[in-house]
Formats: structure tokens, sequence, C-alpha cells
């Protein structure tokens, strides 16, 4: 089936710039025109438009995403205040444990990584930073849903809970289950849900009135991450951040 391209100039420029994934150095301008459906000619005209506000770069052999995208990020403000609040608590979860750090959001049905502390000898975990995954099977993901209004797990429920590996929750049920185990305890896990190999033990960031804003979580090498262990570790990440967070709020 045809995919029909977006029909506003700033829709199809948008379109060309999401088009780049994870692990793409650059991309040919065919490509580009063969992921978005967007006529040669406007791809062409937009790139060169974009180009010249450093958007996109252009190299001898394709286009790749420009530098003043990434400064444009950088100014995000909420991202870039709890990224900043979060630093000393996620550095010293990551020097305790030498296992795999994230700070994550929700953002619709999926979790948006803020910051990774990666470990040497730790598994390829599938995500990075400013990338995506479904909130459904990642600990940060289960971590925030567990604490956030009904109607943040009615959009994950209506976008499908996809089987990533076989040991992934599918069903509605269980996983509402498992979010009120959640709540209970206060902590996440996740064990072979998001990548086989993989455990994870998340907390939740709260807000002053109990709401998930962020999550923090620890992942590793399924044989070596004790999620029960490492539960109080993170807990006390998170706590001392939804503490930072809330001084911070409440000085202004």
């Amino acid at each position: 089936m045809t995919v029909e391209p977006p029909n506003s100039v700033l829709a199809r420029a948008f379109t060309l710039l999401s088009a780049f994934q994870p692990g793409d150095a650059e991309l040919t301008l065919a490509e580009l025109c063969r992921r978005t459906s967007i006529p040669k000619p406007t791809a062409h005209r937009l790139l060169a438009e974009l180009a010249t506000w450093d958007v996109i770069e252009r190299t001898p052999t394709g286009l790749r995403l420009g530098m003043r995208l990434f400064e444009l990020g950088q100014l995000a403000p909420r991202q870039r205040g709890l990224r900043e609040a979060a630093a000393p608590y996620l550095a010293d979860l990551f020097e305790a444990t030498h296992e795999t750090v994230h700070l994550a959001i929700l953002d619709g049905a999926e979790v948006v990584y803020l910051q990774k502390f990666d470990a040497k000898a730790g598994p390829a975990v599938p995500s990075r930073i400013g990338g995506r995954m479904p909130a459904h099977c990642t600990g940060v993901g289960k971590a925030m849903l567990a604490f956030s209004p009904r109607a943040r797990l009615e959009q994950v429920l209506a976008a499908g809970l996809t089987r990533r590996t076989p040991r992934t929750v599918i069903a509605p049920g269980l996983l509402e289950r498992e979010l009120a185990t959640i709540r209970q305890r206060g902590v996440a896990e996740e064990h072979e849900e998001s990548g086989v190999g993989i455990a994870c033990v998340a907390a939740p960031v709260l807000d002053a009135s109990g709401v998930a804003v962020a999550a923090i979580s620890i992942t590793g090498w399924v044989h070596r991450v004790d999620t029960t262990r490492f539960a109080p570790a993170v807990r006390t990440a998170a706590l001392g951040l939804t503490r930072s967070l809330r001084s911070s709020y409440q000085g202004k």
C-alpha cells in the first residue's frame, strides 16, 4: 500500500527529517524519497532549503542530519532541566552498580530516553538517547504507567501491545495486574520483554501529586542483574530526584 505524503510544506519537511532512523549516518535522496513517498523534485527543493539552515548537511555520498537540530534539541526546557537535575543521581547509580542506567519520560504509548550510561560489560541494550521504545515492554515504561492517569494506559492499550520477545506481556489484563503490583512495590521489573537476555528494574520520578514525570532504571544481563537486590538502589535514586525536582518547583 502506497503511503500518501503530507500536503503542507512544513509537514513534508518534517517527514523528511523523521525518515532518518537509528544507525542512519546518512541517506541518499532516493532512499529518503522511498521512505517518505515525497516526489524527488519536491524532496530535493525542501532538502536544499533545510541545508541553508544547517538542519540538513550534504556529504559526498548523501545527506545527514545537521548540527542545528542538536542545538535546538538542547534548548527544550523540560528535558534539559530534567537531565541536569538527574545527572548526579544517575552518576551515583552507575558508579554503585556498574550496570547500564537510563532516564526516560513517557510520550504517548512510548518512552523516550533522555540519558543513558552504558556499562562496558553490559549487553547491547536496544535504547539510545533520544530513542523510543514501546512503554508496555520496558521497565521505565511500566514504572511510569503504574503512576499515571488511566488515560495514559488507555493510550498504550489503544496503540496495541506488540510482542518484541517471547516474554513480552501482550494481554491487557496481565499488564494491568502487573501495574497494580508495581504501585504497591514502588518499582517495576522487566525480564527479557524488550530484548532477549536483558533484565531491568526501574522506579518512577513523581510530581507533587504523585504522578510519574520520568523514570530511572538499571539494565543488564538477565543472568547477572538481580532485580530484587538492585531495586533499593534505583528506588533511592528516583526518590532523590523526586525530592530535588519538588524543591526546585517550590523555589520558583
